[in-house]
């Protein structure tokens, strides 16, 4: 691991003193303002290498407090704190003073091994009944986990919930990240969330946002330097600073990098999280978002994700740590000793599209993208891509989700269930990590946002739709003793008729009764009363899922 800097930054207990320790390094002065102290301003002494500190007696959970920057040129800012983890309101309070105490109830939990993984992808804020007055919570994600649990769900996956500047958003902008949206329930809904999540035997993963951060933030031109008209010390001052999205971080400055990787500790250590989702690696690794691009690569970022890794996993060997990266690359799941990254899994991007193409739903069909994707794997092992028919992005940003494909304006019709059951099937019964976006196993429609509260009747009201998620999910898990192929390694394609749209595969583990599966997938759309193909396999098979 590179070197990280050891002073403790933000706020730290010291026996019966609270010390308030900032990174300011072009300030003239700093000051610490709030009912920490009283009224006044405090100030903080210079500790000679960009390091400001104050310790103060009798501080307490709840009290605010806030640093009163003077700039080179005389100028005072009011910042809060980069590492506060409490804000009195999202859209830049003032910093609170947390209780770091929260009572685990003996939790000792470890997630599912990756083949018995099932990912269910979850926005807090949409995740209540659409009648609420307000968006949704913790608490009300945690009344539908016997709902996921009983579905088969054993790791939620949370879209960001750092603090955002406006009510809504998908909270891929941040806008401090080491602090609770304070709408969705702040820090302790989220540490009781954890909790009961792990109670229920679910694991818990965040998407967290290191490849930029929102121009809204008090980072921005934090002490008042900067250069260029650009982002200041926490950001690159040149072109490498200039995403779509904001300010991309400075990821050779060793304060930043240590800035990361204190939250990548936090939220592992403090939240007891279970491993994090890496968004848009690639736009941390190229300045412009590309593969194959050596001339806009920046190679900090790829030691500083080498460095999020082997720290996740020293925290926690048991973490499980995502990319979402549009490279397809071995490197980001092989070992660092081998020049890679070390993670864990990474979002397979193409699968979802392969499964429109399969069904037609994006011009003419095509069976070969499908194909590709059963058979591809990572450094030999199938389990180091997350697999899924829909997310966050297939069904936004310009699109829709699967079914609203399908039958537009009636997402839940005969045309547009067949259509989203055997993508849902196909992904279930894939090699690789699967994950559902949540309601596509009651037929929500639409697109993916922010604001529109999930339709929780729907899963009522087509509850043999959820019934049958329920047993493709038992299937993938073998409940029944007798699908183990569908946790192996191994698959292979025994039958393609792209005229009909017909497809045949075997997963497999050892090969043996009860383990070997077969899988045949019509994509087209012609029933067929009589159609023969040739298994690999003699023997009597028998039918343990038909989803006519």
């Amino acid at each position: 691991m590179t070197h990280q800097l050891k002073k403790n930054l933000g706020v730290t207990g010291h026996g019966e003193y609270t010390e308030f320790r900032v990174w300011a390094p072009f300030a003239r002065s700093v000051a610490l303002a709030g009912t920490v102290a009283a009224g006044k301003e405090l100030a903080m002494a210079s500790e000679s290498d960009g390091y400001w500190s104050l310790r103060l007696k009798n501080i307490e959970s709840g009290q605010n407090y806030v640093y009163l920057i003077t700039t080179a040129d005389g100028q005072v800012l009011t910042r809060n704190d980069p590492r506060a983890q409490q804000l009195t309101t999202s859209d830049n309070g003032a910093s609170v003073i947390i209780d770091p105490n929260f009572d685990w109830e003996g939790d000792s939990f470890s997630p599912a091994p990756p083949e018995e993984q099932i990912i269910y992808e979850l926005h807090v804020g949409t995740f209540n009944r659409p009648d609420a007055a307000t968006i949704g919570s913790f608490d009300d994600a945690l009344e539908k986990l016997d709902y996921l649990k009983e579905l088969g769900v054993n790791v939620i996956e949370l879209m960001p919930v750092t603090s955002m500047a406006h009510g809504y958003g998908w909270g891929y902008a941040p806008n401090h990240l080491f602090s609770v949206e304070n709408a969705y329930g702040g820090r302790h809904g989220l540490l009781k969330f954890v909790r009961e999540c792990h109670k229920k035997g679910i694991a818990v993963i965040l998407d967290v946002v290191y490849n930029h951060f929102s121009g809204e933030t008090d980072l921005w031109q934090f002490d008042g330097w900067s250069e260029n008209g650009r982002g200041g010390i926490y950001f690159y001052n040149d072109v490498r600073g200039d995403t779509p999205w904001g300010g991309r971080p400075d990821y050779g400055r060793p304060e930043v990098r240590q800035f990361i990787l204190d939250n990548v500790t936090m939220w592992l250590s403090e939240y007891r999280l279970d491993g994090l989702r890496v968004d848009s690696t690639t736009y941390m690794r190229n300045t412009e978002g590309h593969d194959n691009d050596p001339a806009h690569d920046i190679s900090h970022a790829w030691y500083l994700l080498q460095d999020i890794v082997e720290l996740a996993h020293k925290i926690k060997p048991s973490a499980i740590m995502i990319a979402e990266d549009c490279a397809n690359s071995a490197y980001l799941t092989k070992p660092r000793t081998e020049q890679g990254c070390a993670f864990d899994a990474q979002w397979e991007l193409g699968f979802p599209h392969a499964l429109r193409d399969g069904l037609g739903l994006r011009g003419g069909r095509t069976l070969a993208g499908v194909r590709y994707e059963l058979e591809r794997r990572y450094n030999g092992n199938a389990y180091e891509k997350i697999i899924f028919s829909d997310s966050h992005d297939t069904a936004a940003n310009g699109s829709v989700r699967l079914n609203e494909a399908a039958s537009s304006g009636d997402a839940a019709d005969i045309h547009a269930r067949e259509q989203s059951l055997l993508a849902d099937a196909v992904m279930l019964t894939s090699p690789g990590i699967p994950m559902l976006l949540q309601g596509q196993e009651f037929l929500q429609e639409g697109s993916f946002n922010d604001w529109q509260e999930l339709e929780w009747v729907k899963a009522e009201k087509y509850d043999g739709f959820v019934l049958a998620h329920r047993h493709l999910i038992d299937l993938r898990l073998n409940r029944h003793g007798n699908t183990a192929g569908l946790l192996g390694q191994s698959t292979a394609v025994f039958h393609q008729d792209d005229n009909n749209g017909v497809l045949g595969y075997h997963r497999w583990d050892r090969g043996r009764a009860g383990d070997d599966v077969f899988i045949i997938v019509n994509f087209g759309d012609q029933a067929h009363e009589n159609y023969q193909m040739q298994l690999p396999l003699p023997g009597t098979w028998q039918v343990r899922f038909n989803s006519t």
